[in-house]
């Protein structure tokens, strides 16, 4: 039965419907609400995906998110690189780079597939091969390591 017919029977004095009435009521809005929530949670667990895998994320993850989900990811991080060229002086502030206070400003490391040339600050170049070994500046590196580019060596 529709709602409508319930609307109409319990106008006419079915008093027996208005339970039913209120119950399914109660059951969209409960529906609703737990909708709500799952949407909210997969936001914030796009969101995460910014700071965990930089602004390009894998096809892996993202062949399961919604159209919708892929365009808020994409102002999600176009606000964020806005905000991070507005403070820190002229090159801006990126706030993605050490997340956990480093214990030293050089780390080192291990690549883990062929990458190419790779340039740091001091304009020194660098040809990241496969299994080659450098100690490189913790923050230069570090978006390299989340995207499985390098590894980090333990001593």
């Amino acid at each position: 039965r529709g709602s409508s017919s319930f609307r109409s029977e319990a106008k006419s004095g079915r008093t027996d419907l208005i339970f039913l009435i209120r119950f399914r009521h109660c059951y969209l809005l409960r529906n609703q609400r737990c909708i709500l929530a799952y949407l909210y949670d997969r936001l914030l667990r796009i969101r995460a995906l910014r700071w965990e895998y930089g602004s390009v994320l894998p096809n892996t993850i993202q062949f399961h998110m919604s159209t919708e989900e892929v365009e808020w990811f994409n102002r999600y991080k176009k606000s964020l690189a806005t905000y991070m060229r507005s403070v820190g002086g002229e090159e801006g502030l990126d706030l993605t780079q050490d997340i956990k206070p480093p214990k030293s400003l050089y780390i080192e490391v291990r690549c883990l597939r062929d990458y190419g040339e790779f340039e740091i600050d001091d304009g020194t170049t660098i040809l990241l091969k496969k299994n080659s070994q450098h100690f490189l500046p913790r923050w230069k590196c570090e978006q390299l390591i989340r995207q499985g580019v390098l590894e980090h060596i333990l001593s």
